[in-house]
């Protein structure tokens, strides 16, 4: 069961908070101040998008007077990535879903349907880029993963070995997700921790 802190939950790629509504009733229901994004189909990098995501964790923050956690299902998962990166002290965890941070170009089999949305090719970008996203943020992140995620390959989806980061393979498809109960078993597992004793996840 939760503690009642705060949870912001981010969509996939092309996906609206109408994908994550099972997992946000879910953890609703496990006593969690859960939150959908609020900002209509993820994209990508259009517009003000990091600044208004930014922006709702702030609000978030400042409404319970507590860290936030944030999980991100695909490229919510390396958005929630990059806004705990910005924002430490606002964030208690990340928690991503099949999100491809170590290589979002290469490991991701729908990169063109990305370039044709944003209107950038991703590929084109600096490898200091590449290099940015694929270091953990300085919080405790979890990444889930499936070798069956028909997507996104699993080796760009998992974190670097630290103290603060772990990676947990389940069975199911990337579009699978956010509707295994694997996955929202090893969720809660993470919110559940107490935010000064995070440790990885007992197998």
């Amino acid at each position: 069961s939760g503690d009642g802190h705060p949870v912001l939950v981010l969509p996939g790629f092309t996906a609206s908070d109408v994908s994550t509504a099972p997992m946000r009733q879910f953890l609703r229901r496990k006593g969690y101040a859960v939150h959908p994004w609020r900002l209509g189909r993820n994209l990508g990098p259009i517009g003000d998008i990091e600044p208004q995501i930014h922006g709702r964790l702030q609000d978030l923050a400042e409404e319970y007077g507590e860290k936030v956690s944030i999980i991100g299902w695909s490229l919510g998962g390396i958005y929630a990535r990059e806004v705990a990166r910005a924002f430490p002290d606002l964030t208690r965890q990340v928690i991503t879903l099949g999100s491809p941070f170590g290589g979002a170009a290469q490991g991701c089999n729908v990169v063109w349907a990305y370039d044709a949305l944003t209107g950038e090719k991703i590929r084109e970008r600096p490898n200091t880029f590449f290099r940015m996203i694929k270091e953990p943020p300085p919080v405790p992140s979890t990444a889930i993963y499936s070798k069956s995620d028909g997507i996104a390959a699993w080796q760009t989806c998992i974190e670097m070995e630290s103290n603060w980061t772990d990676n947990i393979e389940v069975v199911g498809s990337h579009c699978g997700l956010g509707f295994n109960p694997v996955v929202y078993y090893a969720i809660a597992d993470r919110l559940a921790l107490p935010e000064e004793e995070w440790c990885p996840f007992d197998r």
